[in-house]
């Protein structure tokens, strides 16, 4: 039986972020320059017959049986298992690697369930549809988050932008026109919990202008999907710069946010805010496309510890 391998993006929040824990909108695209990928290789000659688990990057290696049931990796591989009512599975080995940043709110966690899902399932010789996929990996956002909002798991498996809204089902949508995001890592983990947590203390004590700020976020939200459905997408960066100041007043910047953010500006992006829980993590800048080693160069030259250049397009089937 030949090994059978899948892949998955990593993904950044575009627009909303902590204004969407409030009932307004986001939206988050895939990032195919980093994945995480799964290999499936037979091992027929193991006995007994075990399914091996490999994870090289972080130095990870046991057997299905060995981990307990709310460890991530066994969570997406027996979450297969269930849904196709096996009992028994085969020998083989899973080996998962990835490029994508751990803790930097690039979808690290999701990218691997839904490479391990779809590369097992189809070792399995029943490939799960995409809806199924991102439902198991959910599952298993939900060991890595306790109350995941749902969109990892679909950007990443549909690779399509996504708007969610709390409550509400996730919908994916199509880009009229590719554009180009450079995102710079600040090297600094990003703490949501953390700054989820601030603000909404302040809004329990100042709610009204609080609300105030989530209603300008949610309204930049809105136009920045009809911009990128049907109109030119440098105009997304005006918006970008609104989302960023926004943010800035909920207090969940930092001085190496901004000054990626500036440095991005003054080389020549459209528009550029922090993508994440903020006070670490990333930004991203959009760019004209023969300007992106330009501004690439400014964010490094700024103090970020890693740049990646993307390219937000349609790929998969809209839900």
């Amino acid at each position: 039986m030949p090994a059978i391998s899948a892949t998955a993006p990593g993904k950044i929040i575009l627009f909303g972020e902590h204004a969407v824990v409030y009932g307004r909108p986001a939206i988050a695209v895939p990032v195919a320059q980093v994945r995480a990928r799964a290999i499936v290789s037979a091992q027929p000659s193991a006995f007994p017959p075990r399914v091996r688990i490999q994870a090289p990057n972080i130095g990870f290696e046991a057997h299905l049986d060995e981990l307990p049931e709310d460890h991530p990796l066994a969570a997406a591989i027996s979450g297969v298992a269930k849904t196709l009512n096996l009992r028994r599975l085969p020998a083989c080995t899973v080996r998962i690697t990835s490029t994508i940043p751990v803790a930097a709110g690039l979808g690290s966690g999701a990218a691997v369930s839904v490479a391990i899902i779809r590369a097992f399932s189809a070792f399995l010789g029943h490939p799960l549809s995409d809806e199924m996929i991102s439902g198991l990996a959910f599952e298993v956002e939900k060991i890595h988050h306790g109350t995941p909002s749902g969109i990892d798991n679909t950007v990443i498996t549909y690779a399509m932008p996504v708007y969610f809204v709390r409550d509400q089902p996730i919908k994916t949508f199509r880009v009229a026109k590719p554009f180009t995001i450079v995102i710079g890592d600040t090297g600094i983990s990003s703490p949501t919990a953390v700054t989820v947590g601030d603000v909404r203390h302040a809004w329990l004590v100042y709610p009204e202008p609080y609300e105030q700020i989530f209603d300008r976020i949610g309204s930049t939200v809105q136009s920045a999907r009809e911009i990128i459905e049907n109109g030119d997408p440098k105009d997304l960066g005006k918006l970008m710069i609104a989302n960023h100041q926004a943010l800035q007043e909920l207090e969940v910047s930092s001085p190496h946010l901004d000054r990626l953010v500036e440095a991005a500006c003054n080389a020549g992006a459209w528009g550029a805010k922090l993508s994440g829980g903020g006070r670490g993590g990333n930004i991203i800048a959009l760019v004209e496309k023969d300007k992106d080693l330009i501004v690439a160069e400014a964010l490094t030259a700024s103090g970020a510890t890693r740049v990646i250049i993307t390219e937000v397009r349609s790929i998969g089937k809209p839900t």
